[in-house]
């Protein structure tokens, strides 16, 4: 087939357009070069006509993707106003001088803020009192200068306050490197620590830095290392191994100071090393024999730890006891049981007090109870589309617990509970800028519909009250549903400019995510994965059915591994959706699960399986979108990505979309969009990630006719 050259579409991209689609001129798809690859496994042979696009250097990969989003920018030209439009909209509900709730750590109080038209946020603090002067640690809008892609995490300051080391990554391949500011003298360090993770420790001595570094091909982190002030990085000492190509490191301070933690972890296993803050010279020791499938993180208090374990069965998980001398999983002691019907999701410890986060029939609990037991309660909340956390709560010696609360109706509350007095005083609510929005004017419920197997899926739904339910209503649903990650029901102030304008949205809380539990999740990974994909069918001929809307109404989106779940949606059901929006989408199953030199694979064999064992091939091979693109219509598709994607690799998306193109019977949109600066994440600055969004909700807007 003739490969369209980026100087074709460009002459196509300066010809004058009308303003509404069907007035568009006619306009060649592009088509992607065949260079047959067979791949063969377990005496199965796949034929890969797209394989060569993984050469991310290789100029005709850049002319196909660059022509792609010619096309892309072709088609939608009448719509760049609108997007416009939606940009400016969702902006103007965001305040644009915000700044976080100040929090105290090691006698300064901490802030992140933002000022108007501008992108990053500056990072501040104030000595003991917020009447103090202002001390700029980070101002993250002069750090990105030249950057097309900033990010800035980690920071963390020594004990003593005189310095911060802080990551930053100018690519989006998440491989940050390290450096670190004299918050003193403003002196930021030359001596650069490459290829990190960005965060890192200080040991008590206030000299002596942790840190994580990346395998340069995988990405795995897989070495600890120790880093002297003043010493260069080359002078580093590895301190962890983690061999095993399955599993990540990482490296913490307990929130009581003590202990330094080197974490080990694979999807089914966890495995620690622990050493005193103040020994920093000392060698690590082994927390408890590594053992597959137990999954446990430690809190450590006092003179115990206390761990979060799924020992001995415990599901949902339970959480026991042990001294901080002899740690050995022989030696752990329940404090509280396991439940078969409430999933303990984590602990915050303070001195009086701990906080235990629950789930219970996918709903967020807190339960309070002081340590000599004298009280303990919960917090009540009063809807079934909500959100509640535990914040962030340093200091160890406070009787005040800070947590988030927010509904699909209403914007976040940031609210200081005083545990003893159980009195709260709203820290923060998040303000809804434009003076159109009031909480008043959106309703949610939760619906349950009923799986193919009998299995009963909850869906969170909200919509303006004045939106009618009936077949011509146009609704979006959402799920991602793997890792046991859980969609909660959340507020969204961009989320509105869809709600306005008449649209339904709904978050299909399908297995493999950990929404009910953690049985939710074994039950929609490895091979019971299919469960995932037939959720999110069966949720969607639910709402269908009970008139929510149809199928020439529905749409759906997913992003990453829900974008695999999109891939498999529109090859099992394409019938069910008028458009289908797929973000960095994990689609070539096989393939990226064959390849261990692509980042994250190796970890990923607890989750998906590993296809070099004929029964985990053959079961990926019948789901995974790639392999089963066939000749039939496809419902409308919006397919996006970026160059320097780290998670899901770009030329995923780029393969299945040129398969499409081939294989696609219909007339329908089909779109791939291209970030050739961007990562994983989308684009970096605060308000450039709404752009991205905009693009996603004028190709729905669109769809419906609801473009201006």
């Amino acid at each position: 087939m003739k490969y369209p050259t980026v100087l074709l579409l460009s002459v196509i991209l300066a010809a004058s357009c009308q303003n509404q689609k069907k007035d568009m001129p006619a306009l060649e798809t592009p088509t992607a070069k065949k260079i047959p690859k067979e791949l063969s496994l377990h005496g199965d042979v796949r034929v890969d006509d797209y394989y060569w696009m993984n050469q991310r250097e290789d100029p005709e990969v850049i002319a196909y993707l660059e022509s792609e989003n010619a096309y892309y920018n072709t088609l939608t030209a009448h719509t760049k106003d609108f997007q416009e439009e939606l940009f400016q909209e969702m902006k103007s509900r965001i305040k644009e001088d915000d700044s976080s709730v100040p929090y105290k750590q090691n006698g300064y109080w901490y802030i992140t803020r933002y000022e108007t038209g501008k992108e990053y946020p500056i990072y501040s603090r104030k000595k003991e009192s917020l009447e103090a002067k202002e001390e700029i640690i980070f101002n993250c809008n002069e750090l990105a200068k030249g950057h097309e892609f900033f990010n800035l995490r980690g920071v963390t300051v020594s004990p003593d306050n005189t310095m911060a080391a802080f990551g930053t990554d100018t690519v989006s391949r998440r491989q940050y490197h390290i450096q670190i500011k004299n918050l003193v003298t403003g002196e930021v360090y030359p001596d650069k620590i490459e290829n990190t993770t960005g965060s890192a420790v200080w040991a008590s001595d206030n000299k002596t830095l942790f840190y994580t570094k990346k395998d340069p091909v995988t990405l795995r982190s897989d070495k600890i290392y120790k880093h002297k002030l003043g010493t260069s990085a080359d002078e580093d000492v590895l301190v962890f191994h983690e061999a095993d190509e399955t599993f990540g490191t990482y490296v913490y301070k307990s929130k009581s100071k003590k202990y330094i933690i080197i974490g080990s972890y694979s999807t089914l296993t966890s495995d620690f090393r622990i050493l005193k803050a103040d020994e920093p010279d000392g060698e690590f020791r082994s927390f408890s024999p590594r053992e597959r499938g137990l999954e446990y993180s430690i809190y450590h208090y006092g003179s115990d730890f206390y761990v979060l374990t799924n020992k001995d069965g415990a599901t949902n998980f339970k959480l026991m006891r042990v001294g901080e001398d002899n740690t050995a999983a022989e030696f752990w002691e329940e404090f509280i049981p396991h439940r078969e019907d409430v999933l303990l999701e984590d602990i915050d410890i303070f001195k009086d007090y701990y906080v235990l986060s629950e789930r219970d029939n996918g709903l967020n609990k807190l339960k309070i109870t002081r340590w000599d037991n004298k009280d303990s309660y919960y917090l009540p909340f009063d809807n079934e589309t909500y959100i509640a956390y535990a914040y962030t709560n340093p200091d160890f010696d406070t009787e005040y617990l800070r947590y988030v609360y927010n509904a699909m109706t209403s914007p976040y509350s940031i609210i200081d509970l005083n545990m003893r007095t159980k009195e709260k005083e709203v820290k923060k609510e998040q303000e809804v800028l434009g003076g159109k929005y009031k909480k008043e004017n959106y309703t949610s419920e939760r619906v349950w519909a009923t799986a193919r197997d009998g299995v009963k899926v909850p869906i969170s739904l909200v919509y303006h009250k004045n939106t009618e339910l009936n077949e011509d209503t146009p609704l979006f649903q959402y799920a991602y549903g793997s890792y046991g990650s859980t969609s909660d029901p959340y507020f969204s102030t961009v989320r509105l400019s869809l709600l306005d304008r008449g649209y339904v949205y709904a978050i299909a809380h399908v297995r493999g995510g950990q929404y009910l539990g953690r049985p939710w999740y074994e039950d929609g990974k490895l091979l019971k994965k299919k469960n995932t994909f037939t959720d999110f069918i069966d949720c969607s001929k639910f709402l269908i059915e009970n008139k929510y809307t149809s199928p020439s109404h529905h749409y759906a989106y997913g992003g990453s591994a829900g974008g695999l779940l999109m891939g498999a949606v529109v090859n099992m059901a394409p019938e069910l959706y008028n458009g289908v929006i797929a973000a960095v989408p994990f689609v070539d199953v096989v393939t990226t699960m064959l390849d261990d030199s692509i980042p994250l694979t190796t970890g990923e064999y607890d989750e998906w399986g590993n296809p070099n064992d004929k029964e985990y091939y053959d079961y990926m091979k019948s789901y995974s979108p790639y392999d089963n693109v066939k000749a039939m219509d496809y419902p409308n598709l919006y397919v996006s990505t970026g160059l320097h994607d780290s998670q899901v690799q770009y030329w995923e998306p780029a393969k299945w979309v040129a398969k499409l193109r081939e294989y696609k019977t219909d007339n329908n949109l089909l779109f791939l969009d291209t970030n050739m600066d961007a990562g994983h994440g989308g684009a970096s600055g605060r308000f450039e990630a709404l752009k991205e969004t905009a693009k996603e909700y004028a190709f729905l807007l669109d769809l419906e006719g609801k473009t201006p």
